[in-house]
C-alpha cells in the first residue's frame, strides 16, 4: 500500500474537509466536459495555491477507464523511471493500478516504490481524480530522467501499452519557480505555446532558451507524443494562474497551467 504522504499538507488530512474542497475548486472551474480530451497538464502545488487551476483540468475530463499519471521525481529517490504496482490510499479511500497495462511495459519503466514512496506530484491529483470519478483506475510513472531521449523512450512504451485501451494521459507539472511574476509569465506563455501546438522537440528547445524552472517537463513531452500517437491534434489553455495571484507577493512566483490535449 502507497500510503499518502501529503495529507494534511498540501492538501486537507479529512476526508469531509477535502472532499468540499476539491468540489469546490470544480463547481467554479467555467468549463464544459470534452470527450475529446486525451491527455492534459495539471499542476501539483499545495491546493490553495494551485487546486483551482487544476480543477480546470479535472471538471473538463471525459470518463476513462485508466488514468496514466507521469509525474517528476523531486526527492532523485529511486528509479529513474519508476512505475508502481502499489494500491494508493488517500483520505478519500484507495485506488488501483490498472495492472494490465503495466504488464504491457517494458523494464526499462522499472518496478519501484521507493521512487514513489515519498513524491507527492501524483498523489496531489488523485482526490480529484475520486471526486470526479467513481470507479477508475491509475498508471503511476514518476520520472527522475527527463531528457528527451529518456522522454521519447517512455511515450513510445505507453503508445504500444495503451493500444485500444480507455485511457487519458496525465502530466503532473508547475511551470517557473521563482522568478517575479511578470518574467514567469514571459517565460511560461513561451514554453506552453509549443505544448499547444503539441511540439515536444521546440518545446525542450525553448526550456533551454528560457532556462525555464518547469519541473515536470519530461512527463509533459511524454504527455504530447503518446497523446499525439493516440490522435490528438492540438492543446487548450484552460487557466493560467501563480501563487502570487493567492498571496498577492508578486516578487517571486511559481506559475501553474491547466491544459488539455485532445482532437
Amino acid at each position: 500500500m502507497r500510503r499518502t504522504v501529503v495529507a494534511g499538507q498540501f492538501y486537507p488530512g479529512d476526508a469531509e474537509t477535502l472532499r468540499r474542497q476539491v468540489e469546490g475548486y470544480m463547481a467554479a472551474a467555467e468549463v464544459e466536459v470534452s470527450e475529446t480530451i486525451k491527455g492534459a497538464v495539471v499542476p501539483h502545488a499545495g491546493y490553495i495555491y494551485s487546486g483551482k487551476v487544476a480543477a480546470h483540468v479535472y471538471a473538463a475530463l471525459p470518463d476513462a477507464k485508466t488514468f496514466v499519471i507521469i509525474g517528476p521525481n523531486h526527492h532523485g529517490a529511486g528509479s529513474t523511471v519508476a512505475v508502481s504496482s502499489d494500491t494508493w490510499s488517500t483520505p478519500l479511500g484507495e485506488v488501483k493500478v490498472d495492472n494490465e497495462i503495466i504488464a504491457a511495459l517494458p523494464s526499462s519503466i522499472s518496478r519501484d516504490e521507493t521512487a514513489h514512496q515519498y513524491e507527492h506530484s501524483i498523489e496531489v491529483q488523485l482526490p480529484f481524480l475520486q471526486v470526479r470519478f467513481n470507479d477508475f483506475k491509475i498508471v503511476p510513472i514518476c520520472m527522475g530522467m527527463q531528457d528527451e531521449k529518456t522522454a521519447q523512450d517512455v511515450s513510445a512504451a505507453l503508445i504500444e501499452a495503451l493500444k485500444n485501451k480507455n485511457a487519458t494521459i496525465l502530466a503532473s507539472s508547475d511551470f517557473t519557480h521563482y522568478e517575479p511574476a511578470t518574467v514567469a509569465h514571459e517565460k511560461d506563455r513561451s514554453v506552453i505555446e509549443p505544448i499547444l501546438e503539441l511540439d515536444a522537440h521546440t518545446f525542450y528547445s525553448r526550456l533551454y532558451q528560457q532556462r525555464a524552472s518547469v519541473c515536470g517537463y519530461g512527463p509533459i513531452a511524454v504527455m504530447i507524443e503518446a497523446t499525439k500517437a493516440l490522435g490528438a491534434k492540438r492543446g487548450c489553455l484552460l487557466k493560467y494562474a501563480t501563487c502570487g495571484d493567492v498571496t498577492g507577493d508578486m516578487s517571486s512566483v511559481v506559475g501553474y497551467a491547466a491544459i488539455s490535449v485532445g482532437d
